[in-house]
Formats: structure tokens, C-alpha cells, sequence
């Protein structure tokens, strides 16, 4: 049986008892929150393993939740699954972006989003396996665990997308990706992330790196590698 705490967030009562139910039907130890500011007390307070988040919430909204979580370093790391009643792609997109690790939209099935969370939290777990994983590359050190990357003593403030989408193009330098492909490694398959968006990533995240940003190359009608090397 599993021991995860998950901490579910949403202002309706009925879908509190119906995720509680479920989920600790799977041995999962349960706790919720019926605002977006009491979520935020009870993540930093308890740093539980997942967090099943309602965007639509009285007072702070699920975006800004997720925002202000993912800017805290001890609360950075925890990963979330969005519950949304619009449906609409710009929402899943900022969700996303924000990092959030996966949606689902109301009316949902229990049991499809029973296994949403075990999906994320295999997934965490495999990432927490090669949290060692460090990668030096003309003079840039990514750090994986701690999620830092570093040179000459400057540390880098990248957001979860920019440094999933630097550590992708990195650990396989000359090594072409599709804008599909960035999307799959980043977030994982199936995501509704437009083709734009990665290039919006891009953009930031070359202009936060500076002089390094050069290493991230456009292939023209492809997508994007990371220059080979000991390219001459």
C-alpha cells in the first residue's frame, strides 16, 4: 500500500470527500485545503508528495498558488496535478508553464485520476533516483537535485519549464529535438503545448543564461540542440 501524503485543494466539499475517499482507498494519506491560502500554509507546513490543486478557488486562485509554491525553495519540488472546470488550453498552458506536472478537467473519473497520481508519483520518484545527475558543459553546472544551474559562482533563477527544457538540450549536446519532442521530455506525452510556446521558452531562457544562451541553437524548421562539444 502506498504512504504518500497528498494534499488535496479544492472550495467544494463534495470533491474533497470524493478525492479523500478514493485516494486513501490506495493507502495514501490524505489532508485538503478549501482555499488557495490555506494550501499554500499546509504545503509549506506539511511538504506533502503531491498536490491535487482546483484552479477555480475563492481568494488566491490555483495559478498564483502554484506560482507562489514553485517560488519557494522547499516547496518547489512538489509536484502538482491541476483540477480545472474551463477546460480551455490557455490555462493548462500557464498551469504547465508555471510547473505543474499534469491537469484534469471536472467532471472527472476517480479512478482515471487515481492513476493520473500514481503516473506523477512513479515519475517523481525516478526523477528523486538521479536527483546526483550533474552535467558541466562549457563552464555551466546543472545540477539536477537541487535544480541549479551555476558558473563562475553566478547562479541562474530559471523557472521549472526553463530548466527541465535546458537540462533536456544539455545532457545530449548535437543531438536535435522537435519542438513535440522538448514538449514530451519536459511535461511528458500528450500535452497540449503549442509549438510557439517552446519558442517563448526559448527566448527567456537564452536571455536569462546571457553569453551561454548562445550554446542553444535553432535548427531552422526542426527545433532546437544544444551546440555540440567539441564542435570545431
Amino acid at each position: 500500500m502506498a504512504n504518500e501524503k497528498i494534499l488535496i485543494v479544492d472550495d467544494e466539499e463534495d470533491i474533497r470527500e470524493l478525492l479523500r475517499y478514493n485516494l486513501s482507498m490506495e493507502g495514501y494519506d490524505i489532508v485538503s485545503a478549501d482555499s488557495g491560502e490555506k494550501a499554500i500554509e499546509k504545503a509549506v507546513e506539511l511538504i506533502p508528495d503531491l498536490i491535487v490543486l482546483d484552479l477555480m478557488l475563492p481568494g488566491i486562485g490555483g495559478l498564483e498558488v502554484a506560482k507562489k509554491l514553485k517560488n519557494k525553495s522547499d516547496t518547489k519540488n512538489i509536484p502538482i496535478i491541476m483540477l480545472t472546470a474551463r477546460g480551455e488550453e490557455v490555462d493548462i498552458v500557464t498551469g504547465l508553464e508555471l510547473g505543474a506536472d499534469d491537469y484534469i478537467t471536472k467532471p472527472f473519473s476517480p479512478r482515471i485520476l487515481t492513476a493520473r497520481v500514481k503516473a506523477v508519483l512513479r515519475r517523481q520518484a525516478r526523477h528523486q533516483d538521479k536527483e546526483e545527475d550533474v552535467i558541466h558543459i562549457y563552464g555551466l553546472m546543472i545540477h539536477t537535485g537541487r535544480r541549479e544551474v551555476t558558473a563562475d559562482g553566478q547562479s541562474f533563477d530559471l523557472t521549472f519549464t526553463e530548466f527541465q527544457l535546458l537540462y533536456h538540450l544539455a545532457k545530449r549536446p548535437g543531438w536535435v529535438s522537435t519542438r513535440s519532442q522538448i514538449v514530451d521530455a519536459v511535461r511528458g506525452e500528450g500535452y497540449p503545448v503549442t509549438d510557439r510556446s517552446v519558442d517563448v521558452q526559448v527566448v527567456g531562457l537564452r536571455k536569462k543564461l546571457g553569453d551561454f544562451g548562445k550554446y542553444i541553437e535553432t535548427v531552422r524548421g526542426v527545433g532546437y540542440k544544444f551546440r555540440e562539444k567539441y564542435e570545431k
